[in-house]
């Protein structure tokens, strides 16, 4: 223990029967007064929470180094610590008040919770019952193997010192059976943050068979207190070392522990009976004073050239240890009394200012017009937040309120997007982000995922449904007007599910700022000292609040929706040009659309994340397999067929075709082996097209004449148009959907989201709160803040708030006549 500078533990210069005799008939009335006014006050912030820098002693030490034997020798009696193990579960505070009527010894227990002692207790057993059970309680309410929270006993009696003294779990290696395998951390854990605070005392206790250099805590009291400033290293157990001693030089050289606690740090070397057995109080209070006579008679006589009794001597037995600990702790009262009494000031004004705070809230709950007024002013501030939020804001810390794609999409239970199989990531997928910048993030995210989104597979029997209907009607468009009805009817399967998941995900981002934008409110009032509106406490009105936007933003999701479905109707109605447009990126035959091409439009995106996104590369071999390459001629054909043929088939279609023959003409008709009748035509018109049927037949099918389209699986001459006729119209249909997807993004569905969702929470937000909240009569708007309950629960913080402020008036008027005596 350090003594050479003057704000380190004071050394004791006296021999331990003069400082005994000092203490115990010179105690005078101001340090009993002072001890009595932090005894009261310490039960005050144990009762309230209170964070107070009492100068307090806490004892630390493993479970076998007699720190349990330390705290019955302090007070004079005991009363079976050890059986109750509850240096192991639980911190307890050991307020000793000496007191020369108390022949016996008077404990009395705190209540939970308050700052209220129970009834006196007599009997040691007693006192471990309350000890045991008490531990037990709160360690079933909180499910733990140990816990943080004190518990306080007070004890009066004639043969204990002044003192109060903290008693911490004992540290252990390995958990009890029963016991998670973690308390031992969680000893350690709770033990560090008892003895960190500067004003505490740290009093650490280390059996004598352990040698300094193997010692298991000590290294832990060093990360506490590096320099042994405040603590006091005791040796218990001494007596089990006296006999290893024969010469002067041995007893020295261990006693002054140097080389591994430092020249200024010495060492307490104590010794407490061994004997268990139940004796009387008196008895117990003479073996204590007989083992260190014993001690000390030892040392002088039983080594040879005894010890250096001047250097050592005032640091040997229990009795100077307690003499030392009573004097220190009343010399740090008396230090800490100046500051003690402005900090006990200035939570008086503190406590003062709540208490107004609550009567004022009280008050308000009949007073509608103030409640209006607040919580107009608090629902504005809310909504400025909130579009704050939307239009880019770094506080709160996004790493802590923000969200990933990934958590997005597990969050709101929209994993994937209804039919894209590919992963979509888009950028900055990994960083945490919210308001805004989340938003832009999801639409970027909705705009890959449609451009990955192929024309789907057609049907031969949806084919033949749809074109042999429009060849019936006539007319030159057939293949082009099936084509573009089968575009329209995919598109409205597949694009209508993924603009609802696009709406449902946006939706979801703009709930989650309600309650960043409420910490966002906190931290501004905190940071600047000004509230828009009191409104804490007032549990229904937040509800409400919170029922009042959720329902805005469902609206604008529902909105939302219905607007970009009119979008999509209106671009895969028969009416729309979309499908027949020449000049829409080169018409059919000479379409460019690709999926590079068409994201290339989107919005120029920043990728800050570690890695980039898969999205382009992933989807464009995809969107290729359906989409025609950029320098296509008129006549497409479907994947897997080869260039040769088309750009053959081409040529041949370019044929003069004769003029129609007269109706007269006679036709020739012939039965295929499969049973079917064919039509070949006049018989010239047959003669003059040998050898080019396949381009025959697709120009009878531009000109409408569906007499050809067999849509069988054979070998014959329909089967072949008909196999033609399928391939190309699912060419078209792949283009026409790609333009119409590309329509929907491009022109309607990026502007219709922006200003379905962000322009109504910048502009009409605060409107719409104040008409669900405050457009009711005055008996409706007062449910959301006198609800059932709820004045009781005002009035009891309101009484909590006024026992409070009396205690520590109480202690401040004592610390003031303290302060005056010093």
């Amino acid at each position: 223990m350090a003594a050479s500078a003057s704000n380190q533990l004071s050394t004791p210069s006296k021999t331990p029967h003069s400082r005994k005799h000092h203490l115990h008939h010179q105690n005078n009335s101001s340090s009993s007064s002072r001890f009595e006014a932090y005894n009261r006050l310490q039960a005050a912030a144990v009762a309230f929470g209170e964070k107070l820098p009492i100068p307090e002693i806490v004892a630390i030490g493993g479970q076998s180094d007699g720190k349990s034997s330390l705290l019955e020798a302090l007070l004079g009696f005991r009363f079976n610590v050890r059986e109750v193990e509850m240096g192991t579960r639980r911190p307890l505070i050991l307020q000793m008040v000496h007191d020369p009527t108390a022949l016996e010894p008077r404990c009395r227990f705190q209540e939970e919770d308050s700052e209220e002692y129970g009834s006196p207790i007599l009997s040691g057993p007693a006192i471990a019952d309350v000890i045991k059970s008490r531990t037990e309680a709160l360690l079933k309410i909180t499910k733990a193997a140990v816990s943080a929270k004190p518990l306080v006993m007070r004890a009066e009696y004639a043969h204990c010192p002044n003192l109060t003294i903290i008693d911490t779990p004992g540290f252990v290696l390995k958990a009890k059976k029963g016991e998670p395998e973690n308390t031992p951390d969680e000893i350690i854990s709770m033990v560090k943050s008892l003895a960190s605070p500067p004003h505490r005392i740290i009093v650490f206790l280390q059996q004598s068979s352990v040698e300094w250099c193997s010692s298991l805590w000590l290294d832990a009291i060093r990360e506490i207190d590096p320099s042994f400033r405040r603590t006091v290293i005791v040796v218990s157990k001494f007596d089990n070392r006296l006999k290893e001693f024969t010469d002067r030089w041995e007893v020295d050289r261990y006693l002054s522990a140097s080389g591994y606690l430092g020249e200024n740090c010495r060492p307490f070397f104590v010794a407490l009976p061994k004997d268990r057995s139940i004796v009387s109080n008196d008895e117990f209070r003479r073996q204590i004073s007989h083992v260190d006579s014993e001690i000390l008679c030892h040392l002088r006589d039983g080594v040879k050239g005894g010890f250096d009794e001047e250097k050592f001597g005032t640091h040997i037995g229990f009795s100077s240890l307690r003499d030392f600990l009573e004097s220190e702790l009343q010399k740090r009262y008396k230090d800490a009394a100046p500051a003690t009494l402005a900090l006990l000031e200035q939570r008086c004004s503190e406590v003062g200012i709540e208490l107004a705070r609550m009567d004022s809230k009280i008050e308000a709950t009949s007073d509608v017009a103030h409640l209006r007024r607040s919580a107009m002013l608090y629902a504005a501030s809310l909504s400025n937040h909130l579009r704050a939020l939307i239009d880019g804001a770094a506080d709160p810390a996004p790493e802590q309120w923000g969200k990933t794609t990934q958590e997005e999409q597990s969050e709101s239970g929209l994993d994937s997007w209804p039919g894209v199989a590919v992963n979509i990531r888009p950028p900055n997928a990994s960083l945490k982000l919210y308001g805004g910048a989340a938003f832009e993030r999801v639409m970027h995210e909705f705009r890959c995922a449609a451009y990955s989104i192929e024309c789907p597979p057609i049907s031969r029997e949806k084919v033949a449904n749809i074109l042999l209907a429009h060849a019936g009607r006539g007319g030159n468009k057939g293949v082009v007007e099936a084509s573009a009805e089968i575009a329209r009817s995919a598109a409205r399967s597949w694009l209508a599910p993924l603009l609802d998941t696009a709406c449902d995900r946006l939706a979801f981002v703009l709930g989650n700022l309600f309650d960043i934008a409420l910490e966002r409110s906190h931290f501004r009032e905190l940071e600047y000292g000004k509230k828009n509106g009191n409104m804490e406490g007032y549990v229904g009105f937040h509800a409400a609040l919170r029922r009042a936007y959720n329902r805005f933003i469902s609206d604008l999701t529902q909105q939302s929706k219905q607007l970009i479905r009119h979008h999509l109707d209106s671009v895969t109605s028969p009416y729309s040009e979309v499908c027949y447009e020449s000049d829409f990126h080169g018409g059919i035959g000479s379409s460019n659309l690709r999926f590079g091409q068409a994201s290339s439009t989107i919005p120029f995106c920043l990728e800050l994340s570690n890695g980039g996104s898969s999205c382009h590369n992933n989807e464009e071999k995809r969107e290729q397999e359906n989409i025609p390459p950029e320098k296509s001629n008129a006549q497409e054909t479907t994947p897997g067929k080869g260039g040769g043929e088309t750009r053959e088939a081409l040529k041949e279609s370019n044929m003069t075709v004769p003029e129609t023959p007269s109706p007269e003409m006679p036709c020739e008709v012939v039965k295929k082996d499969n049973g079917h009748y064919v039509e070949l035509g006049p018989r010239k018109r047959i003669s003059r097209m040998t050898g080019n049927g396949r381009n025959h037949e697709l120009v009878k099918l531009q000109n409408g004449d569906s007499r050809l389209l067999v849509f069988g699986n054979n070998g014959d001459t329909g089967s072949r148009a008909g196999g033609s006729a399928y391939s190309d119209i699912c060419s078209y249909a792949a283009q026409h959907f790609a333009r119409i997807r590309e329509l929907l993004l491009e022109r309607s569905v990026t502007s219709t989201l922006n200003s379905g969702f962000l322009t109504p929470c910048r502009d009409e937000l605060v409107v719409t709160l104040g008409l669900e909240l405050f457009a009711a009569t005055d008996d409706k708007f007062m449910e959301m803040f006198v609800a059932p309950g709820a004045i009781d629960v005002l009035t009891n913080e309101r009484q909590s708030l006024q026992k409070r402020q009396k205690i520590l008036q109480s202690c401040l008027t004592e610390f003031k006549t303290i302060s005056q005596t010093l």
